[in-house]
C-alpha cells in the first residue's frame, strides 16, 4: 500500500495494489484503486499533527508560580464550572 499526499502535507489519498486471487504474478497488471479522505478527514489529520497544541510559555509560567507559591485557584470558580457542566449533560 502506498500513501501519497496530494495539496497538503496531511493523508489526502491511499493507492493500492491488488493482484486478482486467481491471476499469476507477470500475467495480468495489477488492480490500482485509490481512496480520497474528505476535508473533514484532512482536517482531522492535520489537527492530529499540530505541533501548537501547548503553549511552552504559558505552560512554563504556571510552573513558576506553582514553585514560587504565588498560584492562586478559585475554587468556587471551578465547583461553578463543574456544575454548570453537569447541568448541561442532564439537558
Amino acid at each position: 500500500m502506498k500513501i501519497t499526499p496530494s495539496s497538503s502535507p496531511s493523508i489526502n489519498s491511499v493507492t493500492s495494489s491488488r493482484t486478482p486471487a486467481g491471476a499469476r504474478a507477470g500475467k495480468n497488471a495489477p488492480e490500482r484503486s485509490t481512496v480520497e479522505l474528505s476535508p473533514a478527514a484532512r482536517q482531522l489529520a492535520t489537527l492530529k499533527n499540530s505541533d501548537n497544541d501547548v503553549d511552552v510559555a504559558r505552560v512554563q509560567a504556571i510552573r513558576d508560580a506553582i514553585a514560587s507559591g504565588q498560584l492562586k485557584i478559585d475554587t468556587g470558580r471551578i465547583a461553578d464550572s463543574l456544575l454548570a457542566s453537569a447541568r448541561e449533560l442532564l439537558k
